[in-house]
C-alpha cells in the first residue's frame, strides 16, 4: 500500500484474505497460523512544516501504537511535540464504551479531523435563544464573562447546551456585525472596549511624607495569607483632570467593598476624615490593619492611626500588585464610574448602591461566592 496498491490488490500481492488484511492495517490480533506482521515502518516523509497531522502520519501513530510504542517515542519519529501526538490520539480514537477499550483508526481519525476543520462554525450562543438571553441579562447585571460562563453551570447543571466557556462571550461581543449580542453590550466589558490591548507600566510614586512610614514588608504574616479578617486594602479613583476622586476599601479576606464619598477635594485632610468615618462604621474584629500606596493623599496617615488605633502599611513605589485586591476592584469601579469623569456628582446613596452591588457579585477567587456571603459567615462565626 506504501508503492500505491489499493488495500485489496496488496492482499492478493502478499496472499491474504482482505479481512485479514484488514486486521493487520486496523490493529486486530494474529491468529495461529497467519502471516506475521511486516517490520516497523518508517516515519513518512512530509515536504515541510504542516500544522495539521496528515493521513499518513496518521497511519504511522496507528501502526505504532499497534507495536506498543511510547507516544514520545512516535512524536520523534514524526517531528512533532509529544502533546500533538497525545491530543490526536485522545480526540480521534474509537472508543468501545460496552468493554472499555479503545482503537486508534487512522481513516476514522482523519475523516473527524476533517469534519472539525471546515469554517466559521455556528456560535453557540447565536444558536440558543434561551442562553443568548441569560447571557445578555447578566450583561446588564455588569458580570465579567468567566463570571457568566460559571453562573450558567451552577443555574443549570443538568443541561450543558446553557454551558459555555468565557472566551465564547468575549467573542460573541468581538463580533458584533453578526448580530449575537446587542452591540451596546459591549459597554458592559469592564475595559469599556471590546479589544484587547496590552498592559501598560504604571507611573513611578515618590514618599510624600515627614512622619515616618510602615512598609509593606514589614506587615505581619497574619495579613499576608487573608486567614483573619479585617485587613484592608485602600486607594483613590481619581476624576476629571484630577479634579474629582472617590476612595475605595476591599477587606482583603473577604473582597468586601466600601466607598469613601469626597465631595469637595482628596487632600490629607479629606481622606483621613473620610476614613475615620468609614471605619467607626465597622465592628472592632474588622479594624485591624490598612494597606495603601504612597499617594500625596496619606500625608496625614499618623493622625488617622492615632484617632483609630490601625496601623497603615505603604507598598513599594510603582508597586501595584503589593495591593492586589484594590487594583482588581479599581478597575471594576471604573465600570461604574468611567475615567475622564466628574466624580464629584455621585451622591453617598448612590455609592452604596454601587458597592452593594460588587458585594453581591460572585467571584472566583472566593470559590464563586459573593464577598457579602463570605463577609455574613465571618460575622456569623
Amino acid at each position: 500500500m506504501e508503492q500505491g496498491y489499493s488495500n485489496k490488490e496488496a492482499c492478493r500481492i502478499v496472499g491474504i484474505d482482505v479481512r485479514t488484511g484488514n486486521k493487520w492495517r486496523n490493529g486486530g490480533s494474529r491468529g495461529r497460523g497467519r502471516r506475521p506482521l511486516p517490520p516497523a515502518r518508517k516515519a513518512p516523509v512530509v515536504c515541510g512544516p504542516s500544522r495539521y497531522l496528515r493521513e499518513e502520519e496518521r497511519i504511522h501513530i496507528a501502526d505504532r501504537l499497534r507495536e506498543k510504542a511510547s507516544v514520545r517515542q512516535i512524536a520523534a519519529e514524526l517531528g512533532r511535540s509529544p502533546s500533538t501526538v497525545s491530543r490526536e490520539i485522545r480526540r480521534n480514537r474509537t472508543v468501545l464504551h460496552d468493554y472499555g477499550r479503545w482503537y486508534y483508526r487512522p481513516h476514522a481519525a482523519q475523516a473527524r479531523a476533517d469534519a472539525r476543520r471546515p469554517r466559521p462554525k455556528p456560535r453557540k450562543i447565536s444558536g440558543n435563544p434561551v442562553l443568548l438571553r441569560a447571557v445578555q441579562e447578566m450583561l446588564d447585571e455588569k458580570w465579567s464573562p468567566e463570571q457568566i460562563c460559571h453562573a450558567l453551570r451552577r443555574r443549570f447543571p443538568e443541561r450543558p447546551e446553557m454551558h459555555v466557556v468565557h472566551e465564547t462571550v468575549y467573542q460573541a461581543l468581538y463580533v458584533q456585525g453578526r448580530g449575537e449580542l446587542r452591540r451596546e453590550l459591549a459597554g458592559a466589558l469592564r475595559s469599556g472596549r471590546a479589544r484587547r490591548r496590552p498592559r501598560r507600566q504604571s507611573q513611578q510614586r515618590q514618599p510624600r511624607y515627614s512622619h515616618p512610614m510602615v512598609m509593606i514588608s514589614d506587615r505581619p504574616a497574619e495579613i499576608e495569607d487573608r486567614a483573619v479578617p479585617g485587613h484592608w486594602e485602600g486607594d483613590l479613583i481619581i476624576g476629571r483632570n484630577s479634579g474629582s476622586a472617590i476612595g475605595t476599601l476591599v477587606e482583603r479576606s473577604t473582597r468586601y467593598v466600601m466607598l469613601l464619598h469626597l465631595p469637595a477635594d482628596h487632600g490629607a485632610e479629606a481622606v483621613r476624615d473620610a476614613l475615620m468615618a468609614t471605619v467607626r462604621t465597622l465592628p472592632a474584629h474588622l479594624k485591624r490593619s490598612l494597606t495603601w500606596d504612597q499617594g500625596s493623599e496619606m500625608g496625614r496617615h499618623h493622625e488617622f492611626t492615632l484617632a483609630t488605633d490601625i496601623p497603615i502599611h505603604f507598598c513599594e513605589p510603582a508597586s501595584p500588585w503589593q495591593r492586589g485586591s484594590n487594583e482588581n476592584t479599581n478597575g471594576l469601579l471604573r465600570q461604574y464610574f468611567p475615567k475622564g469623569t466628574d466624580l464629584s456628582v455621585h451622591t453617598p446613596e448612590h455609592l452604596a448602591v454601587v458597592a452593594d452591588q460588587l458585594n453581591r457579585r460572585p467571584r472566583k477567587t472566593l470559590g464563586w461566592e459573593t464577598p457579602a456571603e463570605r463577609l455574613h459567615k465571618l460575622l456569623a462565626a
